[in-house]
């Protein structure tokens, strides 16, 4: 999924943690699900599904508010700046009720986007142009569908009903992106 300009959303702030130098502490009796700050994998190594949905979830977000950046900056085609620009709005307004959702469940966000998405940020970097405006759409197409079918699975199996009222509200908006992102990428052969 998911997919990534965000860090000062998901920066920990919140007055049941803190972090310094990469060392987050509960001050609270709640559990801290995580206290890597830069994530190699966004995934939950003990399993709770409300950590990984979350995390998974943030990863992705911040890394379609920095690729959306990107297209506004790089594409060629100006329906793949609008695509980048809806990007932006969008993922970062998801992106910060995720985060404030997050803070309630005291489940910690990293500032830094998870390795993996990052080198495909990084790849992108190198890209202009139309063979810019091809993989963008082609990667916000698959990234999508994962989008959704990540979103999905939330929304019909996990037990936490904020998560399930996030995931829920969340999904159309996910839809109606996948269907613009389909439609530019035929549209640019």
């Amino acid at each position: 999924m998911l997919g990534i300009a965000m860090p000062f959303l998901f920066s920990c702030s919140s007055n049941s943690k803190t972090e310094e130098q990469g060392n987050t502490t509960a001050k609270d009796s709640m559990p801290s699900y995580t206290s890597d700050t830069s994530l190699k994998d966004p995934v939950d190594t003990a399993g709770n599904a409300n950590v990984t949905f979350v995390l998974k979830a943030a990863a992705g977000g911040m890394m379609e508010v920095e690729l959306g950046h990107m297209a506004q900056q790089s594409a060629l085609n100006p329906r793949v700046k609008q695509f980048g620009a809806m990007m932006v709005k969008d993922h970062s307004k998801a992106n910060e009720e995720l985060k404030a959702l997050a803070d309630t469940k005291n489940i910690l966000i990293p500032s830094k986007m998870p390795d993996k998405l990052q080198q495909h940020i990084d790849e992108m970097k190198k890209l202009g142009g139309k063979e810019f405006d091809k993989h963008y759409m082609s990667m916000m197409t698959d990234d999508h569908k994962e989008d959704i079918d990540l979103f999905e699975k939330t929304a019909e199996g996990i037990k936490d009903p904020d998560l399930k009222a996030f995931a829920t509200k969340t999904l159309p908006v996910l839809k109606m992106h996948l269907d613009s992102a389909k439609k530019i990428k035929s549209d640019l052969k």
